[in-house]
Formats: C-alpha cells, structure tokens, sequence
C-alpha cells in the first residue's frame, strides 16, 4: 500500500503545512489542463487537431448540461468541464508507467480526501443554486408530488437522507474504483517480478499469465479512467438539475 501513502517531499522543514507528493501531483494536474486548454485559445477558422480535441470536449460537457439541466446549464459548463478534465487526467497521471525510471506516479483520486473535497464542491454548488433561485421552496424537491399528507413527513426524512447521502456517495464511487484498480495492478506486478526471480519454470507458469492478466487490467484501467470522470460529471449535472428545476 506504499503508492498510496502521503509523504512530505521536503522532509520535516515545514511539517505543519507540508507539500505533499500529492499535492505535486495535483499542481501536475492543473499544470497539464492549462496546458491542454491553450489548444483551445488559438480560435482558428479551420481547428488543428489539439483545437478540435478542446472543443470536442467542451462540446461534450455543453451538450451533456443541455440534455440534462435544459438552457440554464450553460452557465454549470466551467464548473462540470474543471471537475471531468480534473479527474480524467488525475487518473490517467496515476497510470504513467514512470516507476521504470525511478520515480512513481500518485492517483490524487486514490484518496477519499481528495474526491470528498471534489464532492463536496459540486455538492455545495447544488445547495447554493437550490436555496438562491428557489428559497425555501428548495425543500419540496424532498416530497414527491402526489404523495399523500399522511405519508409527508416520513417521505421528506427520507428524501432528505438520500439527499445528504449524494456527495459521500459521489466521493466513495471514484475513490473505490481508483483504490481497487491500483491494487490490483500492484498485485499482479508482485507476481510477475517473484516469479520471474523464482526461476524460469514459475516465471513462465505464473509470471507470464500474470503479465498477460495485468496488460488487459491497464487497459480496462484506463477506460475506468474515463468512466469514473464521465460518472462524476453526469452526477452532477444531474444533482444541478434538481437545483434548478426541483425534480
């Protein structure tokens, strides 16, 4: 469990506030989505291919808040396109295969702290759009319409739970999977260097299917990559659509 653990890059100079191997690879992050959204500044008649990537997930975003939020989604675009690029490349950095030249990659979204921060951000967008455009009309997005009056006051306590559930449950589900993968990863490397050291007869009975078996795992990897951050944005158009609308 080492890749996971937070350790202090400067030693114990200033261990009050230190600067984590995480929170480099955060900045690694930001530094690499600047970089990214540079291609879409150009504003060229005929876009490059880093152009049309930018405004091909821009577009993406913008359409997903359109289909989900309605016209008013637009202005939710900045906010639910930094949280997608942010943990799309957070768990792609994650999986750079630099160990092979001494150093070693850390998925910022292996830590529940790091996505309950995320959560917790789209979260308290929701809280504060809902109350500013609705008041305390916000409340009766937690009693179904048609529910009947005897039935109110059990229906809005568990509405209101499932409802303060959302953002653990947004900051567990990227968390999990993030965790789970890297493990398992971690495990079948473990296999394929004992027993490449064990001798040629296990490296070839166990260390070569756990080489084939840990290729098909990055692969998947990467697409659970793209999955957990298309999740996470989905999630939150859709707790904005409550914000919004009250549905």
């Amino acid at each position: 469990m080492h890749q996971f653990t937070v350790e202090p890059l400067f030693g114990t100079i200033n261990w009050h506030f230190p600067f984590t191997n995480s929170a480099l690879w955060m900045v690694i992050t930001l530094v690499c989505l600047w970089v990214f959204m540079l291609g879409g500044m150009k504003r060229e008649l005929v876009p490059g291919r880093w152009q049309a990537a930018v405004e091909g997930v821009t577009g993406f975003i913008h359409g997903m808040m359109a289909t989900n939020v309605g016209p008013e989604g637009k202005r939710f675009v900045p906010l639910v396109f930094t949280l997608f690029m942010f943990i799309l490349l957070s768990n792609i950095l994650g999986l750079v295969p630099i160990g092979i030249a001494g150093a070693h990659p850390f998925t910022s979204t292996s830590h529940f702290t790091v996505t309950g921060v995320l959560a917790v951000l789209a979260f308290g967008t929701v809280l504060v759009v809902g109350f500013a455009r609705h008041g305390f009309h916000f409340f009766s997005l937690f009693i179904p319409s048609g529910t009947p009056a005897l039935m109110v006051p059990l229906m809005f306590v568990i509405e209101l739970m499932s409802f303060l559930v959302r953002p653990f449950s947004l900051a567990l589900r990227l968390f999990v999977a993030m965790t789970a993968g890297h493990i398992l990863l971690k495990v079948l490397a473990g296999f394929v260097i004992n027993a490449g050291n064990a001798g040629i007869g296990y490296g070839i009975l166990v260390g070569g299917p756990s080489f084939v078996l840990m290729v098909g795992i990055s692969a998947l990897e990467l697409l659970v990559c793209v999955i957990q951050a298309y999740v996470f944005a989905l999630l939150t158009s859709l707790y904005l659509n409550d914000a919004v609308n009250l549905h």
